[in-house]
């Protein structure tokens, strides 16, 4: 077994607890990992104090109209951040493979974002003053001077406070728009989780799996990224090998609990588990060299193995626990099912949402 921000508007709304529920499968969904269920209003783009500098603010150009309200590259690269804040890490820069895509679908999102909140505002909807204050205050309350806050407004507003107070209603305007008409209608009941779990038993199939410690001595030549299948130990180097390894069960043997076996692998283990006290923690069984799976399939916790030829190495196997296969009861399955649940009602959701409000609007991509 081989072992081979200055502070932005995204953070006053982490701290608000306002959420807006992505728009998923909107182009992305081939070209980047599922972004979670729900993400703070990305508004901002610089970074917070003390991290030493600003991710570069690209002059405001018009990419879209919306009912004719326009979205800016601005508010276009504050969603690819959202969506790949890796980026930060890299002046600013995204791969250049996914960048076409991390484009199109930000731009579906902010889109999105914009007829929510047109939609509020058709509905009236609105945020009590009060509300707002709260709101305003929890975020000032983050910096550390006054200065830091002008400097925030200057790039964010103008240093306009009252375009900061909108951009802060907007936000809660599509949250709870989102609650309104996503969350609020998401929840799933018990029966109807009982009767997917019912309908569905081998989605709730646990597979058999060994949690495992090992000692391995490995051949001369190792697997690594540039020869990952390096040639085989020849009959002299085998010869070493086997030494090796016979001292190290003789030494494996006299161990008595998982601490003990522990802290020889991590002396003596010639893998990359060896920093793990040898710990492979659970493995299913197809994820387990053959020759190991059947030799820990007749192992009772605690045992030690004999010498294992696996993989072109020689491994010792401590067993630590074996978990047959089985089925998960109802309550086990129920918290997560319940989410996944919500989650597939949500997505939904939000696609019904965005087609009915797109349905007749008039969008232009600039």
């Amino acid at each position: 077994m081989r072992g081979n921000p200055k502070y932005n508007l995204a953070t006053v709304l982490r701290v608000l607890g306002a959420t807006l529920l992505l728009v998923a499968g909107l182009l992305l969904a081939t070209a980047l990992p599922a972004r979670g269920q729900t993400r703070a209003v990305q508004t901002a783009t610089t970074v917070p104090a003390g991290t030493g500098g600003s991710v570069p603010h690209p002059l405001p150009k018009p990419v879209a109209r919306v009912n004719g309200s326009v979205l800016t590259d601005v508010d276009l690269l504050r969603e690819m951040y959202a969506i790949f804040p890796y980026a930060k890490q890299h002046n600013g820069t995204f791969p250049r493979s996914l960048e076409p895509d991390i484009r199109r679908g930000a731009l579906k999102m902010i889109e999105f974002e914009e007829l929510v909140y047109q939609e509020a505002k058709r509905r009236q909807m609105s945020i009590a003053p009060e509300r707002l204050a709260k709101a305003e205050k929890q975020f000032r309350d983050r910096f550390a001077t006054e200065q830091a806050y002008r400097e925030f407004l200057q790039v964010e507003t103008s240093g306009s406070v009252p375009a900061f107070r909108t951009k802060i209603a907007r936000s809660l305007l599509i949250e709870d728009l989102l609650k309104l008409e996503i969350t609020d209608k998401s929840g799933v009941s018990l029966a109807e989780a009982r009767a997917y779990y019912t309908k569905y038993p081998e989605h709730f199939k646990l597979p058999e799996t060994f949690a495992v410690q090992t000692i391995t001595v490995m051949p001369p030549v190792r697997p690594s990224r540039e020869q990952p299948n390096p040639p085989p130990a020849n009959a002299q180097q085998w010869v070493q090998m086997r030494i090796r390894a016979e001292d190290a069960l003789r030494q494996a043997k006299t161990t008595k609990t998982y601490e003990e076996f522990g802290i020889l692998a991590e002396k003596i283990s010639e893998d990359d588990y060896r920093v793990m006290m040898g710990d492979h923690k659970s493995v299913e069984v197809k994820d387990l060299p053959p020759a190991i799976a059947l030799a820990a399939s007749k192992m009772q916790p605690g045992q030690i193995s004999d010498i294992i030829q696996a993989e072109g190495a020689l491994t010792i196997v401590r067993l630590n626990a074996h978990t047959p296969a089985r089925k998960q009861s109802f309550h086990e399955a129920y918290d997560g099912l319940r989410a996944q649940l919500e989650n597939r009602k949500q997505e939904a959701l939000r696609r019904g949402l965005d087609a009915k409000l797109r349905k007749n609007a008039k969008i232009e991509e600039l």
